[in-house]
């Protein structure tokens, strides 16, 4: 069996010349082809017999390494898609740094920095997740206790500097206190955070708006795309495998054209910005050398796959046959393939093995894979039949978002339309489902119509959290 050597790059970026002597190392060990995790991480195989002499190459060139274990998950980070994916909101690459850098410790649970004005990476992976506020500097956080699916949310502002010592602390009560916070049915939330805002010291701002999450989409991350005077080039591989040979003369030309940095993505694909016009031929003629086609379907790039699955990527790759021959639009949808229990993958849909072999299918409520509020659609479905349902369901969206819009008030306003309505919902400040009298909420049998003020003893869906623990939240339609 060969050994599975794990490799974290914080943030999802590297420097060219580190990524460099990573492969070296790797091709001295026997490795042909290099992967890249959900979490932005890296990953490459070897043979045991070469396992000593490549623990004493990372010892030399100090690198942080594991081998067969996941034992320190990464930090992930929104950073890939500044300026590319996202142009608006306080958060750069200067602040990125700024918390990396302050990291003192390794941290052994799931730690997130997301842009609230991004879709591209998820935003609750994590179990310790901070989300950018609209308010410079300050994050929300919602935490997500190890071996539970249920957010909450620290009824605080985190400061940015305070960052890497809440994630330590927090980090430190929930694994010294696991009868009361990990893998646990019921857990206080109310006495964690009092714990944590004790031992931290940090500085905390209180919370007066809840988390409004932006609309999902996914961009079209392959190929040349222009951003202000330059390029950027996304490159993923259907089989997830990244030659090393195509890496080392990825960081050759970035090294001679001083581009300093290669940033990896939550998709399992690589990401080159800042690319001079007057380099891209030579981008374009390492694609050539090793035929890289940068043009895949967009349904084919919306998987998130368990990392090192070939059950989940043989399943994917069956089902994207089928979207491909529905000629199907997946357009705001992304889907996430689960075969083992408790991964953390998100997507709008989502595709979960039983113990059977037989698989469920659920998906949001809204659609959007960051609300985490999951319904049933499906269950005990055969593997071959799901890519019918798969379609099915793909078809109801379309159908729910032309029914939503009426086409003849998108090409012929009348006068009398002009002025904006407003879209208003309550949002559990917990776990971020909505109710919205619209739809009702047919988990709790109410009927469409009624309003929430009318609602008694009502209780969140999917966190149990009381009526009191909701927002009323105002959108410009």
């Amino acid at each position: 069996m060969k050994h599975i050597v794990k490799i974290n790059l914080p943030g999802g970026f590297i420097s060219a010349g580190d990524l460099y002597e990573i492969l070296l190392i790797a091709e001295s060990a026997g490795a042909q082809d290099i992967r890249f995790g959900n979490r932005q991480q890296l990953y490459f195989s070897i043979q045991p017999d070469c396992l000593e002499d490549m623990e004493l190459d990372m010892l030399k060139a100090e690198i942080n390494y594991e081998v067969d274990a996941d034992q320190y998950p990464n930090i992930v980070s929104s950073y890939v898609a500044d300026t590319i994916f996202n142009h608006e909101g306080w958060l750069r690459e200067g602040v990125y740094k700024d918390i990396l850098d302050m990291f003192d410790h390794k941290p052994r649970l799931k730690i997130n920095l997301i842009d609230n004005q991004q879709t591209f990476v998820p935003f609750f992976t994590g179990n310790i997740n901070f989300i950018a506020s609209d308010t410079n500097n300050y994050w929300y956080l919602y935490i997500r206790f190890p071996k539970t699916s249920k957010l909450h949310c620290c009824p605080s502002l985190i400061y940015s500097d305070d960052i890497p010592a809440i994630a330590k602390t927090a980090e430190e009560i929930i694994l010294k206190n696991k009868e009361l916070f990990y893998d646990q049915g019921n857990i206080d939330e109310k006495l964690f955070y009092k714990m944590m805002m004790k031992k931290s010291g940090a500085t905390f701002q209180s919370l007066k708006t809840a988390l409004n999450l932006p609309d999902f989409y996914l961009p079209y991350y392959e190929g040349f795309n222009k951003y202000n005077n330059k390029y950027w080039l996304g490159v993923y591989r259907r089989n997830e495998l990244f030659s090393l040979g195509f890496l080392k003369d990825v960081c050759l030309l970035c090294l001679k054209t001083r581009i300093g940095q290669i940033y990896t993505t939550p998709w399992k694909s690589v990401i080159i910005k800042g690319i001079e016009m007057s380099d891209r031929n030579q981008w374009g003629v390492i694609l050539s050398k090793y035929r890289l086609n940068v043009r895949h379907a967009a349904n084919e790039l919306n998987w998130q796959i368990e990392d090192i699955c070939d059950e989940g990527l043989e399943l994917k790759q069956q089902l994207v046959r089928k979207f491909e021959e529905a000629d199907l639009r997946t357009y705001q949808l992304c889907f996430a393939i689960k075969t083992q229990p408790k991964t953390g993958l998100t997507g709008s849909i989502v595709i979960k093995k039983n113990n059977n072999g037989l698989f469920d299918i659920l998906h949001t409520r809204d659609f959007n894979p960051n609300s985490k509020d999951y319904v049933p659609y499906l269950q005990q479905i055969n593997p071959a039949e799901l890519g019918t349902h798969l379609i099915k369901l793909c078809y109801d969206f379309c159908d729910r978002q032309s029914s939503d819009t009426s086409m003849s008030a998108i090409y012929f306003k009348e006068e009398t339309n002009v002025q904006q309505e407003k879209i208003v919902f309550y949002q559990c400040n917990n776990c971020l489902t909505r109710y919205d009298k619209v739809y009702g909420d047919c988990e709790k049998e109410i009927e469409k119509g009624i309003d929430f003020e009318q609602l008694t003893d009502y209780t969140c869906p999917v966190c149990e959290a009381p009526k009191e623990d909701f927002s009323l939240i105002e959108l410009e339609n």
